[in-house]
């Protein structure tokens, strides 16, 4: 009788379980998503601005007020201040009317943030509007900054 050669169940079972661990221990090495991250965090940071933008330009007409004078917003806890019917660019403008914990805001105006320390290019800056009923300009860098 002849003796057949050959892998047997367990030894495949084993080398499927070592390659397994093998990739699951390098994949992170080759899929690095960290600049992705970047972009969708300055991407949402864009969208917030934006959008808290409107919303104050909403609060003002809706209160009637003038178009450089501040509107008040949470139950009054928050003061916005107002240049040409939206938020203005400095200090006490948009930026307090977005939430920026997780952000860098030491490296450009008064009204950019990074999405953190090591990558101060990736970046939006928020422009106020220029005249009365324009709305506001929001540039944000390039994904190449982000990675």
């Amino acid at each position: 009788m002849e003796q057949q050669s050959g892998f047997t169940l367990i030894e495949l079972i084993m080398v499927i379980v070592i390659l397994g661990i093998l990739a699951a221990t390098a994949m992170p090495r080759f899929s690095d998503l960290s600049g992705e991250a970047r972009i969708a965090k300055i991407n949402a940071m864009k969208a917030a601005m934006q959008s808290a933008a409107t919303m104050a330009h909403g609060m003002q007409l809706a209160q009637g007020t003038n178009p450089n004078s501040a509107v008040t917003i949470n139950q009054g806890l928050t003061t916005i201040s107002m240049v040409n019917g939206y938020p203005q660019a400095a200090f006490g403008g948009i930026l307090s009317a977005v939430e920026t914990s997780d952000y860098y805001t030491g490296a450009w105006s008064t009204s950019g943030v990074s999405a953190d320390m090591a990558h101060i290019a990736c970046a939006v800056s928020y422009v106020e509007a220029a005249v009365v009923g324009t709305p506001n300009y929001i540039m944000h860098s390039a994904p190449a900054d982000c990675s």
